[in-house]
């Protein structure tokens, strides 16, 4: 059996003093002890805090789009994949958020780590594909070394993935994206191909996956399959795509050079 006891003697506003008495008996043995600790308080604040209050920041994150403004609901999507980012990785004083807003063009941010911004541009151009620009301004020394800020430059292509785009005249549907540009892969036979961001610059977006539809096939043959229109609800002809598995009942269209066509890679889908 123990007994603890204690009271606190103050001193003064930073100061007090803690009387501890211990009271116990062991295998019938009585025992009796008492402690005093002096106890001073500071106030201090956290290098992070600091930092935040100063309007500190290490990078500058510039959201733009190639040829072209971020319109608000790619801005919204964009920038949400930070907030995703954060939720799922250890929490890091240092990963905040000093500013951000609109500029013309697209959306700049302020932030209070380079380690932040750089994880954040790997998982932008995994998702979305683009390319990212560096860039290092020297603002300062600390101890003789220098210290510098980053600004890092990001551009979302004007296409994404499932788009129908055509390039050197041929149309190609964007299938998934790599470091140096997408994989596109051709509509009208099995062909993938891969293509520098550069190259893209010269496409042209024929049809976007927003302008897509996912419809009912209503009967099929071993070439086309009738769908209705999802425009003007008319049943139409349109030709199966080179993927087809005879057995999917759901296919994917996109309205291209004043008709209906199949976009490949439905299978995948349902």
């Amino acid at each position: 059996e123990i007994e603890l006891g204690f009271s606190i003697e103050e001193i003064d506003n930073r100061s007090v003093r803690l009387h501890i008495g211990i009271n116990g008996k062991i295998e019938g043995h009585l025992f009796q002890d008492n402690h005093t600790s002096l106890m001073q308080t500071s106030n201090a604040v956290c290098p992070a805090c600091t930092r935040k209050a100063g309007s500190y920041f290490e990078s500058i994150v510039q959201l733009r789009s190639a040829g072209r403004k971020l319109n608000s609901s790619e801005i919204k999507e964009v920038r949400d994949t930070l907030d995703e980012m954060l939720s799922e990785i250890e929490p890091d004083p240092m990963f905040f958020i000093t500013s951000e807003g609109p500029v013309t063009g697209g959306w700049d941010m302020q932030l209070g780590s380079k380690a932040m911004a750089r994880s954040w541009g790997k998982r932008l151009t995994q998702r979305f594909g683009g390319t990212i620009k560096e860039t290092s301004t020297v603002v300062g020394a600390n101890d003789g070394i220098e210290v510098t800020r980053l600004t890092m430059s990001y551009r979302k292509p004007a296409y994404s993935i499932g788009d129908v785009i055509k390039l050197k005249g041929e149309l190609w549907l964007v299938s998934r994206w790599q470091k140096d540009g997408p994989i596109l892969r051709r509509m009208s036979y099995f062909e993938r191909k891969g293509v520098s961001w550069r190259d893209m610059e010269k496409c042209m977006i024929i049809c976007s996956v927003e302008d897509q539809y996912l419809v009912d096939i209503l009967n099929r043959d071993s070439s086309a399959v009738e769908i209705m229109d999802p425009v003007d609800y008319k049943i139409v002809t349109v030709a199966l795509p080179y993927d087809d598995d005879n057995q999917t009942s759901k296919i994917r269209i996109g309205f291209i050079g004043d008709m209906w066509l199949a976009i490949p890679g439905t299978n995948t889908e349902v």
